[in-house]
């Protein structure tokens, strides 16, 4: 049967072609701050940087443009609006940030080019391929060794994880929007997905929207490095990757439950792949030491770390410049980057987040920060239905929730490590709340009713083992 809804490179068939009605809802927003007075206890400067922040944010949700595209127009109408200096706009372009997700974005390719990411696939899925539920934990394994060094949530669910279980979903005769879907390639799917959302928490480097909350962490003077990180998620990450797909198991259980073909195709594909080759051997070394680099970052710049993986993959051939030169997503992902985060800079600079932080403290008053947080996470996290982009929603409300907290009194790392892990976390709500949603959703094997009642329940469980296991664990730490 073929797939009416495969999976695409990008969630629009047209995504360069401008959208006259977007950029009209986008100009008028625009307009309608540069031309209304600032509210009491924001200066009008202040009040022009928000307005174009918000107007930059919804671009990037409705795309009248592309990404880099609609980050260009803003900076270009910062500058000549003196919002910002010319310096301070290419300055931006020097983020150390930044740089650490392209040069992770050029070693993920390493992971491809040499084949090392299927054989680590298909080994997964040979060791526990025997039963559907087994197979699911195979494809986890497989998003979690890769997620440190990959960046790309797109790259390894839709780009790695994806192909192998829709090879397995045809073998088993399951097919996308089909009554076949439930057989075992909806279960598989949908759990890859929220997977990958697990994943993307445990690891500063294995979302491109982290280093951002690094960065707007650090703009606040608080220290967080990759190591406490991966140290402070590891306990709450392992238990969710363990419950997650036993508890959609079942709740939307596959109506094959043994898979023995898995295990014997999964072992083919090995043996077809062979010994593992000298390009495969340098990147597995590569990623060790990538990895031994980035746990010790009080001691080295994770963008150096990442620059010396880099040059090891380059120095050694397994990678070529001018095939990187060529990587469009990853200079596309620097030029909005680096004006996303120059834009958030300037919302602190200009007092909008202390006018944020100080007119809603108020409709907390009297009201204890054991009350006052778990209000404010709630709301932070939901309000992800409203967003399509998990970049999008941290830049817009990550920096001022988090002042918020610590205002009410919350201990300051307690605040930042619910922050951050939510802003992964609540990429699994709907079919649109993270990049390979969309992609995922439109192979066809889930409908989007179930995708939305799913995305929810799964995500109170993700809030209660965070919080319930992970609080705890950061006091042990000594966290908070």
């Amino acid at each position: 049967m073929t797939n009416k809804h495969p999976v695409r490179t990008s969630t629009e068939d047209n995504e360069n072609t401008l959208k006259p009605w977007t950029l009209l809802i986008c100009v008028l927003i625009g307009l309608a701050f540069w031309f209304s007075p600032a509210p009491t206890g924001l200066n009008q400067a202040g009040w022009h940087v928000f307005g174009l922040f918000v107007t930059t944010i919804v671009s990037l949700i409705l795309k009248p443009l592309p990404m880099g595209a609609v980050a260009l127009i803003a900076i270009e109408i910062a500058v000549l609006t003196k919002i910002v200096t010319v310096k301070q706009a290419f300055g931006a372009f020097g983020s150390t940030v930044v740089w650490l997700v392209v040069f992770a974005l050029f070693i993920a390719k390493g992971f491809n080019v040499t084949g090392l990411s299927k054989r680590i696939g298909y080994f997964f899925t040979a060791l526990l391929g025997k039963k559907t539920l087994g197979l699911s934990y195979g494809l986890m394994l497989t998003d979690l060794i890769l997620a440190p060094a990959i960046p790309s949530v797109t790259g390894r669910s839709a780009g790695i994880v994806y192909p192998i279980l829709k090879d397995i979903a045809t073998s088993y005769k399951s097919f996308p929007n089909s009554e076949s879907s439930r057989d075992i390639g909806a279960f598989l799917t949908i759990t890859a997905f929220h997977v990958t959302v697990i994943t993307s928490a445990m690891f500063m480097t294995a979302m491109a929207a982290n280093p951002l909350i690094a960065s707007l962490t650090a703009d606040q003077n608080i220290t967080l490095t990759w190591g406490m990180w991966a140290l402070a998620a590891i306990v709450p990450g392992i238990i969710s990757l363990f419950v997650v797909p036993w508890f959609i198991y079942l709740i939307y259980p596959p109506k094959i439950k043994t898979t023995p073909n898995a295990r014997i195709e999964a072992l083919a594909k090995l043996k077809e792949l062979g010994s593992m080759t000298k390009r495969e051997w340098i990147m597995a070394f590569t990623a060790i030491v990538l990895l031994v680099l980035w746990m010790s970052s009080q001691y080295i710049d994770p963008a150096v770390a990442a620059m010396v993986g880099l040059s090891i993959l380059l120095i050694t051939g397994v990678l070529e410049w001018n095939s990187l030169v060529k990587i469009d997503s990853a200079w596309e992902t620097f030029v909005w980057f680096c004006i996303i985060i120059l834009l958030a800079g300037q919302l602190s600079e200009q007092g909008v987040l202390s006018w944020f932080t100080n007119n809603v403290q108020s409709q907390f008053r009297g009201l204890h920060w054991h009350y006052a947080f778990p209000l404010l996470c709630l709301i932070y996290f939901y309000s992800h239905y409203f967003f399509a982009s998990s970049t999008a929603h941290v830049s817009a409300m990550y920096p001022a929730f988090l002042g918020l907290a610590i205002v009410l009194g919350t201990p300051v790392l307690l605040a930042v490590f619910v922050l951050i892990f939510f802003s992964n976390l609540f990429g699994g709500l709907t079919h649109y709340s993270l990049a390979p949603a969309p992609l995922l959703f439109g192979a066809g094997f889930v409908n989007i009713k179930d995708w939305w009642k799913i995305g929810f329940v799964v995500s109170v469980l993700n809030i209660i083992i965070w919080c319930g296991v992970g609080i705890p664990w950061w006091k042990f730490l000594g966290y908070w």
